[in-house]
């Protein structure tokens, strides 16, 4: 019996890296630098960076990261995680077991031809099969028409499905997602009633936490703004014992999502950009569409954000008709890995894959061929 694709969600803050058919990821690694990872070698006995080393000021060096935005930057890097993940947290040979690599909206067809190098060239892996994260997240919720809105670490997107097929002009990008709220909620809290040595010494580990369990997303952001009424401090330790108290900046935090223009963005909001890829949508196919919302991504974990998503385009389809509903899974943080998993483990899936004959072949521009 052959076993079981490999199958990698490569996000901006982490990777994501399993096998078909599991329901979560096996193996979640920081997509970050790494040291070199010997074949075979078990994870538990490389040698990890220590805690001064690893904890660094809440400024990261971008260098240190090899993916920006859905793109790959640094390959060397890139491939040295990709290392990590086949043999030291997988514990998988990749030249047994064919792979499923989610692929960004963002990502450039050039992306593309050298993840097919490298897997088929330095990895040896027999098959490979990429595929947009958009579809991805719509396979999770059993779906392959509808528009995926996903608000990731890095970059956010909004891409209609039709069959399967991505629409290319109908998929836009938004440059604010988690990495970028978590800067500005570091700045909002520089300008809070709190203790400005606390608030400067603060890790940017620290700030992503208060991320996640303090902030949410307002129904009504104006009215909450000026209605101190409806402020609801919530009170965090941070490590060196300290207390820091979020007010409005727990829902100011995640409003840039739909108000860029908040942090200096002139693009429109989330729900602006879902709302464009809809009308950019053949008319026979927008009625399906429309009725297969999801949503995907970390930075979709805000309590609140899919009712305020789901308010926001039931406003811009007002009077039209048409009564939108959000599907928003309590795993729709790892959408686009889960729903790879489930795609890869059908048996109606197994002529999708791109062979490495196929590669020696016709190189890794067939690429585009095999994988509109």
């Amino acid at each position: 019996m052959p076993k079981p694709a490999v199958i990698i969600d490569n996000g901006s803050s982490f990777t994501r890296a399993g096998f078909a058919g599991q329901k979560k990821p096996k193996f979640v690694l920081r997509t970050m630098l790494l040291p070199p990872c010997s074949a075979g070698t078990m994870w538990e006995t490389q040698r990890h960076p220590t805690t001064a080393e690893s904890t660094t000021a809440f400024t990261v060096a971008p260098r240190t990261y090899p993916l920006k935005h859905g793109i790959i930057e640094n390959w060397d890097s890139m491939e040295n995680l990709w290392n990590h993940l086949f043999f030291c947290g997988l514990k998988a040979l990749p030249e047994e077991q064919p792979v499923l690599m989610a692929d960004s909206p963002s990502c450039p067809s050039t992306n593309r031809e050298k993840v097919a190098e490298v897997l088929f060239e330095s990895f040896g892996v027999p098959a490979l099969h990429m595929a947009n994260t958009g579809f991805l997240s719509l396979c999770a919720y059993g779906r392959v028409t509808g528009l995926a809105v996903e608000a990731g670490a890095g970059v956010s997107h909004a891409t209609s499905v039709c069959l399967g097929q991505t629409w290319r002009e109908a998929t836009y990008c938004l440059g604010v997602a988690g990495g970028f709220l978590s800067n500005y909620l570091h700045s909002l809290l520089m300008e809070s009633p709190n203790d400005p040595s606390v608030l400067k010494a603060l890790k940017k580990k620290t700030v992503i936490q208060l991320k996640k369990q303090c902030c949410y997303v307002s129904m009504d952001y104006e009215g909450d703004l000026y209605d101190r009424g409806f402020h609801h401090p919530a009170r965090f330790q941070v490590p060196d014992g300290q207390w820091i108290t979020l007010d409005k900046e727990r829902f100011c935090c995640p409003e840039p999502l739909f108000q860029p223009k908040l942090v200096h963005q002139s693009s429109p909001g989330l729900h602006h950009l879902a709302l464009q890829s809809l009308q950019k949508v053949p008319n026979h196919a927008r009625r399906d569409t429309v009725g297969n919302i999801v949503l995907s991504g970390g930075s979709s974990m805000f309590p609140g954000f899919p009712e305020r998503m789901c308010l926001e385009l039931n406003a811009l389809f007002h009077g039209t008709g048409c009564q939108i509903q959000v599907l928003a899974s309590p795993e729709r943080g790892i959408a686009a890995w889960a729903g790879g998993s489930m795609a890869a483990s059908l048996t109606s899936f197994q002529h999708a894959w791109m062979a490495k004959g196929e590669y020696q072949e016709h190189g890794a521009e067939y690429m585009h061929k095999m994988f509109q």
